[in-house]
């Protein structure tokens, strides 16, 4: 792949409208980057479960925040990444290499997009109704590679559709996004019946997404490694990074905040990452600082900032040692597992400490559990409403859904698609306020 050829500012659905940068003083990524933050889909993240509920009394990250340090830690990778490519000669700066730090910080406000309310059983929730439960009996009335998508709903494959698909009345291209920012958010560059491992079931477009992606793809000339299944697009593996990064660090310092882990717990899993003897005047600089410091929370971010800057460091070290293999799309796995051996360990600890601790805290399996419940029974009364929609009963349930979701698409996978498109888009408390109403355990205000 090649560098020129991957920083194209060419808008999807908009190709002859808005290839140039004319007179705004952002560049075309930049504006990427606005568009996102400025979205209503952005916004509600901030009503969207990252791992544990949503706050109380004490402040902990939803997708909103969680995306927000995303972009961030994805620029500083982006913006790092470049000056070491342009100091080692490896690529000419009238390239355009200097943008990919926006290109990512933009990717990375999008990655978690197409996420259902709830966390990650709201995506269990909506394939389950289709695999396992009432939703079986339809499957006569799809394709197989349709039947793929609803069996195995993946928030990857749905921010792709959120960000290109033209929902009725809007404009077509979706946000009409660079190709580049597109692709980067593109982690599993296949769809769902060309998964390469059954061992991990991930896909990164639906069919109604297919042909969008391939003529991306072959835009930036991004290769076809074997049938429908292309590489990663370079900047894939910096957004990933960001994602690793954050998610992992962030939850531990959360479970701090809630008495989960001990401050003493929590600094040792942070301190992990660095080497006793190659670190030590790191190590002395933290320890200075925690005697200065005296709040705990604010010991805790300062290790878990240092933390972040090493991984940052690390990673960008990873992609300049396989470099040539990630411009061939010859590179497997993600940068974080590639890191040095001490980082590594560490993270492995983290993650091991998060699953045994954190994942399976009280509190998450319960909103798990609620939030199962609540988009399993959601998706089971709008998807008989479209598909039984001359009913009494389901002509009003399907004024309750937007006009922008076409639930009287030219086909039912199109119908049951904008059905998934209203329910994976709702944050948790509207999830939560419309399921009682539907099931009458609470009646609407009268105004």
């Amino acid at each position: 792949m090649d560098w020129i050829k991957l920083l194209s500012t060419k808008r999807f659905g908009q190709e002859d409208k808005y290839s140039s940068a004319g007179a705004d003083i952002r560049t075309q990524f930049q504006r990427d980057y606005d568009r996102l933050i400025f979205s209503s889909p952005f916004r509600r993240l901030q009503n969207k479960t990252q791992v544990f509920p949503l706050p109380g009394s004490i402040f902990v990250h939803n997708r909103l925040t969680h995306s927000l340090e995303v972009s961030s830690v994805g620029r500083s990778l982006g913006n790092l990444l470049a000056e070491k490519l342009i100091a080692k000669k490896q690529v000419h700066p009238d390239s355009g290499i200097r943008e990919i730090g926006s290109i990512v910080a933009a990717a990375c406000l999008a990655h978690d997009l197409g996420n259902p309310p709830f966390g990650h059983s709201g995506e269990k929730a909506l394939s389950h109704y289709f695999e396992t439960g009432k939703g079986q009996k339809l499957k006569s009335k799809f394709s197989k590679e349709e039947w793929s998508d609803l069996i195995n709903f993946e928030g990857n494959a749905n921010a792709l559709r959120l960000l290109t698909h033209a929902f009725k009345g809007r404009r077509k291209g979706g946000y009409a996004l660079t190709y580049s920012t597109i692709a980067s958010i593109v982690k599993y560059p296949w769809d769902s019946p060309a998964i390469p491992d059954p061992k991990k079931p991930k896909y990164g477009f639906f069919q109604t997404e297919k042909k969008g992606y391939i003529k991306i793809a072959k835009e930036l000339g991004i290769p076809e490694l074997s049938n429908e299944v292309y590489a990663r697009f370079p900047l894939v593996y910096l957004v990933e990074a960001a994602d690793d990064i954050c998610y992992q660090i962030m939850d531990i310092e959360d479970a701090h905040k809630l008495n989960i882990l001990s401050t003493a717990e929590t600094k040792e899993l942070l301190l992990n990452f660095y080497d006793s003897e190659r670190d030590s005047s790191t190590i002395e600089r933290i320890e200075d600082t925690c005697r200065e410091v005296t709040d705990t929370n604010e010991q805790i971010a300062f290790i878990r900032a240092s933390v972040i800057g090493k991984l940052v460091g690390e990673c960008v070290e990873v992609f300049l040692s396989n470099y040539n293999a990630i411009l061939n799309g010859t590179f497997k796995g993600s940068l974080i597992k590639r890191v040095e051996p001490t980082c590594k360990q560490a993270y492995k600890t983290c993650s091991d400490a998060a699953v045994k601790r954190i994942y399976r805290h009280r509190s998450v399996i319960e909103i798990e559990l609620a939030g199962y419940k609540i988009l399993g029974t959601l998706l089971e009364e709008f998807v008989t409403a479209v598909m039984e929609p001359e009913n009494f009963y389901s002509k009003n349930l399907l004024s309750l859904i937007p006009e922008q979701y076409d639930v009287s698409g030219e086909s039912d996978y199109k119908k049951v698609m904008s059905v998934l498109d209203f329910v994976s888009g709702m944050t948790d408390v509207f999830a939560l306020g419309l399921y009682r109403k539907i099931k009458g355990i609470e009646l609407p205000e009268i105004k």
